[in-house]
């Protein structure tokens, strides 16, 4: 799955394209390296986030294409 879609549907990120945006200005890694927004992320993959001063740290746990709201938090395992 792309990184943009994964942090949409993972509600990381509201918006698809806030998610390019971020990917775009660097603000997103994946396994400690700057990231695209069409890199395919994997289960196992770290991601980390910048929102301004805060630094979002976190493994993939699970991919899927459409999740409830509830089950969100199901994708994803903060460090």
């Amino acid at each position: 799955m792309r990184l943009d879609k994964y942090l949409k549907v993972s509600r990381l990120i509201k918006r698809r394209t806030v998610a390019n945006e971020a990917c775009d200005a660097g603000r997103v890694l994946i396994n400690d390296k700057p990231a695209k927004a069409s890199t395919a992320v994997k289960v196992g993959d770290k991601i980390e986030i910048q929102f301004g001063t805060r630094t979002v740290k976190v493994e993939v746990t699970s991919i899927a294409e459409t999740v409830k709201k509830d089950e969100a938090k199901d994708m994803y395992k903060d460090l």
